[in-house]
């Protein structure tokens, strides 16, 4: 059954768009991510246009984020003084990613970009994951005790000015990291189409060390509020978000993140680690060899800009 995506202008099976987001639910659910960073790339590589592809998957994480934010907010796991913080910083990030999305648009540079980050980003992540998630089976394997962290140990950043006491999450610290790690968030979620949930819950905990009782319902509230915005802007300033495409990932996405998550609680973490490092590594992999070869068709017409010559 084809279905004609408008803002794409291409026609694509949509049993095929449902049984992606339904692959890349499995994998949210099974790994405890978002997916975003998974299934922008998938997108691009099956042929929707990278802006596209970036723009309306911030949807897509839209309504994923929320049923776990108010699971987590039933439960008493947000800290909302914090994630006000984060949110308001990743908003200015979202616009910045946003603005320069339109530029590097109209520069015909913006595919160029969207691979080169992906490239770096998911081979920079996918290689940590292994590397920790390896290291920790071997321990395992040795009979080797986890290196276990000084509880109350602080390090250089609580060190910062400017604090500010967050009751829910019994931390006194600076706010200066909260607003860049904020703003980073916003800006790489709105540049390349991700959640950006799997670099912030690492950097609260071990750059702030945010319990993890809140961690997760916070993350979750302020990947919701910047991906709705960044749609938004996106809607208002490339419309690029394609509703159809959205929706149809969606549906698949919700069904497949239940059967993941009920295989996800018998595997151990560093199991899940590695192999999520390991398709990670698989995507940034691919993005490098598009960047290689050569094209089929090296040369390409496109609008750069309205009333250009």
């Amino acid at each position: 059954m084809q279905i004609y995506l408008p803002i794409a202008e291409m026609s694509v099976s949509l049993f095929f768009l449902i049984g992606m987001g339904g692959a890349v639910g499995f994998l949210s659910g099974l790994f405890g991510v978002g997916g975003g960073f998974l299934l922008t790339p998938l997108l691009i590589f099956t042929g929707i246009p990278a802006p596209v592809a970036v723009a309306s998957v911030t949807g897509t994480v839209v309504a994923a984020s929320t049923s776990g934010a108010l699971s987590y907010y039933r439960h008493g796991g947000i800290d909302f003084h914090l994630a006000l913080y984060l949110i308001l910083s990743g908003v200015v990030g979202a616009f910045l990613g946003v603005s320069t999305f339109s530029a590097l648009r109209g520069a015909g540079q913006l595919d160029l970009v969207i691979s080169f980050g992906y490239l770096i980003f998911l081979g920079s992540i996918g290689a940590l994951l292994v590397w920790e998630a390896v290291g920790s089976l071997i321990r395992s394997s040795k009979g080797k005790p986890r290196p276990q962290k000084v509880p109350g140990k602080h390090n250089w950043i609580h060190g910062l000015p400017l604090r500010i006491r967050f009751k829910r999450s019994n931390l006194y610290v600076s706010v200066l990291p909260v607003l860049v790690i904020g703003l980073v968030i916003g800006f790489l979620g709105s540049l390349l189409g991700i959640g950006g949930g799997f670099i912030l819950v690492p950097a609260l905990v071990y750059l702030l060390r945010v319990p993890g009782n809140v961690v997760i319902g916070t993350s979750l509230l302020q990947v919701l509020a910047i991906m709705a915005a960044t749609t938004v802007l996106h809607a208002v300033n490339s419309q690029s978000v394609d509703i159809v495409l959205a929706f149809s990932l969606m549906v698949g996405g919700v069904i497949g993140a239940q059967f993941g998550a009920s295989i996800g609680q018998k595997l151990r973490g560093e199991q899940t680690r590695a192999l999520l490092g390991i398709i990670v590594l698989l995507v940034a992999f691919r993005f490098a060899y598009s960047l290689l070869v050569t094209p089929t068709d090296p040369f390409s017409i496109a609008v750069l800009a309205l009333g250009a010559a």
